[in-house]
């Protein structure tokens, strides 16, 4: 990345916010802030328009500078960038651009930085024929004069709110990410339409500072927030202290992380959703606080909830002003918070959830006059008590669950209150493929147009993003295509810009895709299923995340063809990022298939005494193991070693980086303590098929557990039993190096991939 002087400057600023918030808290319990000190800790003046995102009663939007834009689009097209003009063009109406020009001098108008990428994004998928994927692109096969646009073409989006990121997305997409990971990031969102963007790297620091007026030392807290990885689920009001201790320099460099993303999203004219506070406590707060009216919030997976913090209370507002001045001095204003409260259970106790409600949101408008409240819509949140306490014209509800079930009537259910329609098609970061792409687009269009609609956006939200980049594609365009979107068509368009032309091949390979895994329908399930050869070891396994499906949800064998199709596609389209992570990614998914196949028979095998057949196929689902972990170490996305070096990398010494490995590696396994992992079932619910996992800890349980049974049929007793949580953690322990960085990758994809598709004809032959 070029250190522009502006650029430098603008880190400056930054560093110079977390250094003054470093200074004593201007806001103690109790006292006012004094005259100008939201001046003193840096505060910008008034959000330019185009941050404002559509937020009812804002003023008309202004000119804007493209240089931001223009930055990104040097970053993603490096050796095409000088062939676009961007145009700011703040009166063509809110999300909204025009592409035109000739071959070679293409010229793109837009409302804010972030549209004129929108618009970039559109000439590249509908005229050009290129991908930019998260992940994988072909941009490489680009003419080096870019194609004419026949004709001016105008496009506005559809609806106003456009959200990207779950409240989980830093814990399973990878919390010790670099500014430059997360940049990337911010493009690709611009370069698909989003405009509002959950931010929550540092968001622990406005904690830190706040509650060391409210009766806490600096220790305290430091043992209270959780590690980088487990921050996500504190911030939910689920657990505390995982992973920990934290150091302060790490929160200082996490909120210097943060603050500059936030600035990065307003550059473009996107809004940075910020945490907003709604009353998560350490424990003893009352006692520490006279006044303050606390509810225990009870047991989450086998972990201890943080207390409550009556938002109705004098304290509470004392609280929550510290904290968002906090937040301002490093991350500045926004127009839009993200929080859930009573997020997956919870206890209400005296709590008057409707004055508590209207409390948060008044809290909340006294730091931010008119920001938005956006509040996940999961199992029975936002419950109606919290709606009826609120203004719910600055509410947006995020609904999770917008693909996953039927019969669904969002306006009945809420009341008329603005949402957006969500989806969830990957849970704790799965690597499987799959989503309900059908209903989303059945969907979309019918309860944006019905009478009395409430549907104001959309919300991309996977629990872990950089997987599945088919349906970051397609769920992102519903937002902007003016007419009703052809799921066969689009998959057919889609072929024919993912690898740089189209191609028979691909297209038939995609169109297998698309029957099998990205149709799957509605009624229970939003993802698809896990992979046996990541289940914790048993003979009646049925998935590996006890929380995910327990069998297939399409034709297993529509994705052994689409790897064969893969392996015919033109060599001359072979040599693209997006080519290699498909054929890799699809020749996973057969590999994770077949072990649906083969358990049972190795069940029956072993029920049936029979020690040579279960040699046999014990020994298939070895080398099932030994090829899995070969494919998926050929492809950067699929390597553990960058998971846990990136993790290393924060600490400032060797105990610290082993805290932070250990961190990384326990939210992949163990997940938490034994009683999370066992009585609240989350071991392996973010299970991944990643090289040097699978050969260090799933390959090795699977054969310790069939060196039981094996024991078991010669000596025909009952196998040994194994303490897994105990295995489990003894490698969430370790500190083993992994491939990482420009050397990591290992082998070539398409001989790995050649030799999965032949293994699996084989089998297939035999069983025949």
């Amino acid at each position: 990345m070029t250190n522009s002087p502006p650029r430098r400057r603008r880190r400056a600023q930054l560093r110079r916010r977390v250094a003054l918030a470093m200074l004593p808290a201007l806001l103690c319990a109790g006292s006012p802030a004094p005259a100008g000190a939201a001046g003193a800790a840096g505060v910008r003046g008034p959000a330019p328009a185009a941050v404002r995102g559509g937020v009812p009663g804002a003023p008309k939007p202004r000119a804007f500078d493209a240089a931001p834009a223009r930055a990104a689009l040097e970053r993603l097209l490096p050796r095409h960038a000088a062939q676009f003009t961007l145009v700011p063009d703040p009166a063509a109406g809110a999300d909204r651009f025009t592409v035109s020009g000739p071959a070679g001098a293409i010229t793109v108008r837009g409302s804010t930085g972030a549209t004129l990428l929108t618009g970039v994004g559109w000439y590249l998928q509908h005229i050009a024929g290129a991908d930019i994927g998260w992940p994988g692109d072909s941009i490489g096969m680009l003419p080096a004069r870019l194609p004419a646009v026949p004709a001016p073409v105008t496009r506005s989006a559809l609806v106003p709110h456009r959200y990207a990121l779950n409240d989980t997305d830093d814990g399973y997409s990878g919390a010790y990410r670099t500014f430059e990971q997360h940049q990337r990031q911010i493009d690709l969102l611009a370069l698909h339409g989003i405009n509002e963007v959950f931010v929550q790297a540092g968001a622990e620091y406005p904690y830190y500072r706040a509650l060391q007026g409210f009766g806490y030392s600096a220790a305290e807290l430091r043992a209270w927030i959780p590690g980088p990885g487990h921050q996500s689920w504190w911030l939910l009001q689920n657990l505390s202290g995982f992973g920990g201790p934290v150091s302060e320099r790490l929160m200082r460099e996490r909120a210097e992380l943060g603050g500059r993303i936030a600035e990065q999203l307003r550059g473009l004219g996107m809004t940075p959703v910020l945490p907003g506070y709604f009353g998560t406590v350490p424990p003893e707060f009352a006692a520490r606080n006279p006044g303050a009216t606390t509810v225990a919030q009870g047991d989450w997976a086998g972990f201890d909830r943080p207390d409550w913090l009556d938002p109705s209370s004098a304290v509470f507002g004392k609280l929550a002003a510290a904290y968002y001045a906090e937040q301002r001095a490093v991350f500045g204003d926004s127009t839009m918070y993200r929080m859930s409260p009573l997020h997956e259970g919870g206890t209400v106790g005296a709590v008057d959830v409707k004055a508590a409600a209207g409390a948060v949101q008044s809290a909340l408008h006294a730091a931010h006059p008119g920001a938005m409240w956006a509040v996940l819509g999961w199992q029975d949140s936002p419950k109606r008590e919290l709606l009826a306490g609120v203004d719910t014209s600055k509410l947006l509800i995020l609904d999770g669950l917008s693909d996953r079930y039927n019969r669904l009537d969002r306006e009945t259910r809420w009341g008329g209150v603005p949402y957006a329609m969500g989806t969830i098609y990957n849970f704790g970061g799965h690597t499987t493929i799959g989503a309900n792409t059908s209903v989303w687009i059945d969907r979309f269009g019918a309860w944006r147009t019905k009478a009395g609609s409430a549907l104001k956006g959309i919300a991309y939200l996977p629990e872990a993003t950089g997987t599945n980049p088919a349906a970051f594609d397609l769920f992102t365009d519903l937002a902007w295509e003016p007419g009703p979107v052809d799921q066969r068509t689009w998959f057919a368009d889609f072929a024919g810009r993912r690898y740089g032309r189209p191609d028979k091949e691909a297209a038939a390979a995609w169109e297998e895709l698309r029957t099998g895994p990205y149709s799957t329908s509605s009624g229970l399930w939003s993802e698809s299923q896990d992979s046996l050869f990541t289940a914790r070891p048993s003979l009646a396994a049925v998935g590996a995340a006890y929380w995910s499906p327990k069998s297939m949800r399409y034709p297993a064998d529509s994705v052994r063809r689409a790897l064969e199709h893969l392996l015919k596609v033109d060599p001359a389209l072979r040599g693209s990022s997006a080519y290699r992570f498909d054929l890799v990614d699809t020749a996973r998914q057969a590999l994770a298939n077949h072990s649906r196949v083969l358990l049972p028979k190795i069940k029956a095998a072993y029920e049936a005494k029979d020690l040579t057949r279960f040699r046999e196929l014990t020994a298939q689902w070895r080398d099932g193991e030994r090829q899995l972990d070969a494919v998926t170490g050929s492809d950067p996305n699929f390597l553990l070693g960058e998971w846990l070096s990136a993790a290393r990398s924060w600490g400032a010494d060797e105990a610290e980086r082993d805290r932070y490995e250990y961190d990384a590696r326990s939210i992949l396994s163990v997940w938490g303590r034994r009683s999370t992992s066992e009585g609240g079932f989350l071991h392996d619910y973010a299970n991944r098929e990643w090289s040097g996992l699978i050969a260090e800890l799933y390959a090795p349980r699977w054969a310790a557990y069939f060196e039981t049974l094996e024991e078991a049929l010669v000596r025909r007793a009952a196998p040994r039993e194994i303490d897994w949580h105990a295995y489990e953690e003894d490698w969430a322990r370790r500190t083993t190096r992994h491939p990482s960085g420009a050397n990591g990758p290992n082998g070539d994809p398409y001989t790995l991939a050649t030799a999965v598709a032949a293994a699996l004809k084989s089998s297939e032959g035999a069983a025949r």
